[in-house]
């Protein structure tokens, strides 16, 4: 049996600007981490003892006797990239719950790759694994997705992404702090809104009519860039960090009505009076879960 561990991420600054409509035109950069909360593979041949050739267990379970059988559409497009003859058995377990703006459904994505090339004794580097997957999910799925999730998952770490206009992507060097990433991971909380949505539903939204929305993803990208300064800086501030993080909320939640809601919008304003420095909401939109900055000492009445 093969188990496939890949991590979930949390996006600082940049998102949207790692989606192929923007970069391909006007390149983009993003600040993500990988976080300690999983999303898991186990893939295993069937034996032919049973009435179905394919099993897949997640949110539900799939019974099938041909590929073209199976409903979940990044399983099918895998074994069919595989050209897979066996039966297989495969079980996905997460972490945190999906469509909760965590890149939960690209560390699936790259998990299924990396457990196919395992059973295949095939080996591939994390810049392949990243790649296949967004070509997977973006031109074989044609799903409506970024293109920094898939690298989140297949590199893991604290990164720099650059996306260039020749549908290239780069982990560039940096001078981080590590003081100041330590930092920023002590003082991280996310809550969970249980609200889960498609993220593909938001993003359409908010890359519509480029025109008019071209300077707020320029201020998306200087935010970047006042980013990496602040986080290579030795007198790093944490209340600047969360400030830039705010701000590219704002930005963000202008974008499209679909993006935020008087839910979000409130636990927001309520964890901010309560003590926290900054936040935005993950991922697309709409839901999934909210990440503020808060200082070590506020963290017990945040909870409260």
């Amino acid at each position: 049996m093969i188990v496939s561990k890949t991590p979930f991420r949390i996006s600082f600054f940049g998102g949207g600007t790692d989606y192929p409509k923007w970069y391909l035109k006007y390149g983009g950069r993003v600040i993500s981490t990988s976080i300690d909360k999983y999303c898991y593979i186990s893939c295993r041949e069937l034996p032919p003892f049973f009435s179905h050739n394919h099993r897949i267990v997640y949110s539900k379970i799939e019974n099938a006797k041909t590929i073209n059988q199976i409903q979940h559409p990044v399983v099918k497009a895998i074994l069919k990239k595989f050209n897979v003859k066996k039966g297989l058995e495969i079980h996905h377990d997460g972490d945190l719950p999906a469509k909760s703006g965590i890149g939960s459904s690209s560390s699936f994505t790259v998990g299924m790759l990396n457990a196919l090339y395992a059973m295949a004794n095939m080996k591939v580097t994390k810049f392949q694994l990243a790649n296949q997957a967004i070509f997977l999910e973006q031109k074989t799925l044609k799903e409506n997705v970024g293109s920094q999730d898939q690298i989140a998952a297949a590199y893991g770490g604290f990164n720099y992404i650059q996306f260039n206009k020749n549908s290239t992507f780069e982990i560039l060097e940096n001078n981080f702090q590590k003081k100041n990433i330590e930092n920023i991971e002590e003082s991280i909380v996310l809550c969970y809104t249980s609200l889960s949505r498609i993220s593909g539903h938001v993003a359409k939204k908010k890359l519509s009519n480029f025109k008019v929305k071209k300077i707020k993803f320029e201020k998306l990208n200087y935010l970047t860039l006042e980013a990496d300064k602040l986080l290579s800086s030795k007198n790093f501030i944490l209340k600047d960090f969360a400030k830039l993080v705010t701000e590219s909320w704002m930005i963000k939640k202008s974008l499209a009505n679909e993006v935020s809601n008087n839910y979000i919008d409130e636990i927001f304003e309520f964890s901010l009076k309560n003590g926290a420095l900054g936040g935005k909401l993950l991922g697309a939109g709409a839901g999934g879960f909210l990440m503020f900055i808060i200082s070590k000492n506020k963290k017990k009445r945040i909870y409260k």
